[in-house]
């Protein structure tokens, strides 16, 4: 699977997957961020961290590490 992390630039993709457990999930859920989910990424910073998405109408940065937990299609 890919992650989001991996998802480059101008590119749209739905969630398929979150992992992680306890505190750090439940933030990237609170985010917005839940399966079914389309995520636009619209900018990832020079040294790749973090990167800009657009989800839900809104504009989300969001570090390396967490985008790496994201499963995407």
């Amino acid at each position: 699977m890919k992650t989001l992390k991996e998802v480059k630039v101008g590119d749209t993709v739905v969630v398929t997957r979150l992992n992680g457990e306890g505190a750090v999930r439940r933030r990237i859920m609170d985010m917005g961020i839940t399966k079914g989910t389309q995520i636009f990424v619209r900018k990832v910073a020079p040294l790749g961290d973090p990167i800009e998405v657009n989800i839900r109408g809104y504009e989300l940065s969001l570090r390396k590490a967490d985008a790496e937990m994201i499963e995407v299609s």
